[in-house]
């Protein structure tokens, strides 16, 4: 799978677009992008998933079935009534952070991608992995936070409880930006590219545990 991350002062929704088509077009697929009646893009012979935030664009692709990415800008609000009026109990009584709460509204968003469904369907309802709100969850590691030497870090994607085949992850390209990614457990390897130039990469082995890579 391969995501690629770029800030833009640009409309967010041109600037995504543009993105996910040089990417589909790196993968040999420069066909034309189009969307599905529910706003979903589509690219012929790949899934792909796109998301925008302020001055930020993500893009995923992948060949191994359908993916979801969704971005958000970390910031400080009040999360108790925000995650009861959104979250199930059980899950809303674990976010006592905007950091948590970010952390779940972007899984439930890149899960419902993943799906098709987006946040219909009581998306917002979804359980997710306890590990995204019990303070144990793990998340690639972009450059700049690698182990020694640009070591290996072992991290855990998460199985989301009603989905079995589809796990979600958080990823940091970014110190602002809670970006989630959702994807198929049969996803052996994440590829991220980071910055306006692209300049930075970080190969990832996504087997349970995952294993961030630097070259």
């Amino acid at each position: 799978m391969h995501v690629w991350v770029s800030t833009t002062d640009e409309n967010p929704r041109e600037a995504a677009h543009h993105l996910l088509r040089q990417l589909a077009t790196s993968l040999g697929h420069p066909a034309p992008l189009t969307h599905t009646p529910t706003g979903r893009p589509v690219v012929d012979g790949l899934h792909v998933s796109l998301t925008h935030t302020t001055g930020a664009v993500a893009v995923a692709a992948t060949h191994a079935g359908p993916v979801g990415v969704d971005a958000e800008l970390r910031r400080d609000f009040p999360v108790g009534a925000m995650a009861a009026r959104w979250f199930p109990p059980a899950e809303a009584g674990r976010v006592d952070s905007p950091e948590k709460f970010l952390q779940l509204w972007t899984a439930k968003e890149a899960v419902g991608k993943a799906l098709g469904q987006g946040l219909r369907n009581q998306g917002l309802r979804r359980e997710m992995p306890a590990a995204l709100t019990d303070g144990s969850v793990s998340e690639l590691v972009a450059e700049g936070d690698r182990g020694p030497g640009g070591s290996d870090l072992p991290v855990h994607a998460h199985v989301v409880p009603s989905e079995p085949e589809v796990a979600v992850v958080h990823v940091v390209v970014r110190l602002d930006l809670v970006l989630a990614l959702a994807f198929p457990r049969g996803v052996t390897e994440v590829v991220l590219h980071q910055g306006t130039a692209l300049r930075s990469t970080v190969r990832s082995r996504t087997s349970f545990p995952v294993v961030v890579r630097g070259n």
